[in-house]
């Protein structure tokens, strides 16, 4: 009997956190070139202009940052879908997120993972994604 009342209530547990992760990942939304100067903008003058403050601050907005874990790979992964390597990216952001990972500087780590990430095709992959402000224009 007391197995059976443990087993509901695993599962009700595994069924709660399931609700949870299913309701804010629904909450994200894909941004747009739009958003991230926006986003962009608003960082700046809330860091003084200082590159690593910055970039922290927008991915955070972005929805593409946390503190505990830093890059979400998947959600980077799926803004850029339409390469068809999404696999490949998530390897390389979560590469590139363990290998800079520092939490106790937290600015420098999202910098430097960016900055190690965005090195090869990905940072094309970038380029091309903000320079779609201008095409919109």
């Amino acid at each position: 009997m007391n197995h059976l009342r443990l087993e509901i209530i695993c599962w009700s547990c595994l069924l709660i956190a399931m609700a949870v992760s299913t309701e804010a990942a629904s909450v994200w939304k894909l941004p747009t070139a739009q958003m991230v100067y926006e986003d962009l903008e608003k960082c700046r003058q809330e860091s003084q202009e200082e590159d690593a403050d910055t970039l922290r601050c927008l991915v955070k907005k972005l929805g593409l940052w946390t503190d505990e874990s830093g890059y979400n790979a998947r959600r980077i992964a799926k803004i850029f879908a339409g390469h068809n390597q999404m696999e490949e990216l998530m390897l390389v952001v979560e590469h590139c997120n363990r290998m800079e990972q520092d939490t106790s500087h937290l600015d420098d780590w999202a910098f430097l993972a960016y900055r190690c990430a965005t090195s090869g095709q990905f940072g094309h992959w970038v380029k091309d994604f903000m320079s779609q402000k201008e095409v919109e224009r």
